[in-house]
């Protein structure tokens, strides 16, 4: 881990207890009783938008929580898929692949333009399992990474894309 990561690391875990993240960890794979990666029931999705990133630099965001209920059955060790399904009205494909579990999305309306038009924004949730100070902890009930959602470059006459990176937390709570 970069000295920059792990200062990251330390300070989002002291602002708010458990929350991790995954920049500079290493890669592990999280498993179930039955040795599986697979992962299943009810969790506590938090975003923390008080170390949010817009286009690299921080500028807060509101903190979003969400319960998940997430469905995964595996092929093989490092093979999994399965859907998330959520409170907040949507669901989505799930994927586990070299240790890192993979949520993608399509958030319609996601960024407003000055004349009133919206754009919709690709969102991605990554993590794995984690200890309270950011690292790869196999079978741990709270998973750690980051939603990162993005914007289409060109979107609302400006040639960049709109970037939006919050630290991300999943703790099983049921």
């Amino acid at each position: 881990m970069t000295g920059i990561t792990r200062v990251w690391s330390l300070i989002a875990a002291a602002i708010v207890p458990g929350l991790v993240v995954s920049a500079g960890v290493a890669i592990g794979e999280a498993h179930a009783s039955d040795g599986s990666p697979a992962i299943n029931g009810t969790f506590l999705a938090v975003s923390n938008g008080d170390w949010a990133q817009t286009n690299e630099s921080y500028h807060d965001e509101a903190t979003v929580r969400v319960t998940w209920t997430i469905a995964t059955t595996c092929s093989d060790a490092s093979t999994c898929s399965g859907t998330v399904t959520t409170d907040a009205g949507w669901s989505a494909p799930i994927t586990y692949s070299a240790g890192l579990w993979k949520v993608r999305r399509d958030v319609p309306d996601w960024e407003r333009c000055a004349d009133g038009t919206t754009v919709a924004g690709q969102q991605l949730y990554k993590f794995q399992p984690m200890d309270n100070t950011g690292h790869v902890l196999v079978g741990s009930d709270v998973l750690g990474g980051d939603d990162t959602t993005v914007g289409a470059s060109g979107a609302c006459g400006v040639n960049r894309s709109l970037v939006i990176k919050m630290p991300f937390r999943l703790q099983r709570i049921g």
